[in-house]
């Protein structure tokens, strides 16, 4: 995996055709985003349809990961192609390279973009929500998590405030993570009821550690059960290890719903 870092970006001459392309995918039968040995990813196959599309070898860099089974509403991913190489009209595009892509992963928008524009290091900010239900419901299978008994969504959101104070999520990080920090921003960490009463989390940050949201989910959920109070949230973020936090919750309710950039 790449280490993070700071990409600042700055406008220069192009000697190549950049294009951002924004996707939205179903993850349920995926091993998350990126391409991996040995199983079928989103990015894997988004390559092969470019490939096909475009005929010559096309390589994408996402904005980021998902895990196996995380669904995303928006996620920008970059390519290059030689000036004057595109072989179709751009509005032809999204038509044609949706017919080659699976009912469940989307092509929405295509973006030309600076030659040194990156959809990972450029992005600003980064949103997420988790969704839960009680009940068994058909329609949500996949889509979200069923829970037994109505949580303390007030007890929930007074420890999610907590996550605001603080910087390093070490205690929500999947271990042997190659990454620089374990610092984060967060904006934004939420419970609302949906009209067809879903409850669903949001959280904003500049950054996420891997599996950082659900481990989150999982932490809030416990206090939500009374299993322990909103102060608890203190004592794990302070301890930076994550057998401390809760369980990390399936990934079926997880959605990555939003990545933000100055130029877009």
């Amino acid at each position: 995996m790449l280490k993070d870092k700071i990409h600042t970006f700055v406008p220069v001459e192009q000697t190549c055709s950049r294009y951002f392309i924004e996707m939205a995918f179903v993850g349920s039968a995926y091993h998350g985003w990126q391409i991996q040995p040995n199983a079928v990813t989103v990015q894997e196959l988004l390559d092969k349809a470019l490939s096909t599309l475009l005929r010559r070898p096309v390589a994408t860099v996402g904005c980021g990961r998902t895990d196996t089974g995380v669904h995303a509403k928006q996620l920008f991913a970059h390519f290059d192609l030689e000036i004057g190489m595109f072989p179709i009209g751009e509005d032809d595009f999204l038509y044609k390279l949706n017919a080659l892509l699976p009912v469940d992963i989307a092509a929405k928008r295509l973006l030309p973009v600076a030659s040194n524009a990156h959809a990972r290091f450029d992005a600003v900010s980064r949103s997420y929500e988790y969704h839960i239900h009680l009940g068994k419901n058909p329609f949500l299978h996949g889509r979200s998590w069923q829970v037994r008994d109505m949580p303390d969504v007030l007890a929930m959101n007074e420890a999610a405030t907590i996550l605001q104070q603080y910087e390093d999520f070490s205690c929500f990080s999947k271990s042997n993570t190659q990454v620089y920090t374990n610092i984060c921003n967060i904006t934004r960490a939420e419970w609302h009821w949906t009209n067809d009463r879903q409850l669903v989390f949001r959280i904003s940050a500049n950054r996420f550690l891997r599996n950082m949201v659900r481990a989150i989910v999982g932490t809030l959920i416990e206090i939500g059960r009374s299993e322990r109070t909103p102060e608890y949230m203190h004592t794990v973020i302070r301890s930076k290890d994550r057998s401390v936090a809760g369980t990390s919750v399936p990934a079926c309710g997880l959605y990555l719903t939003s990545v933000e950039y100055p130029y877009i």
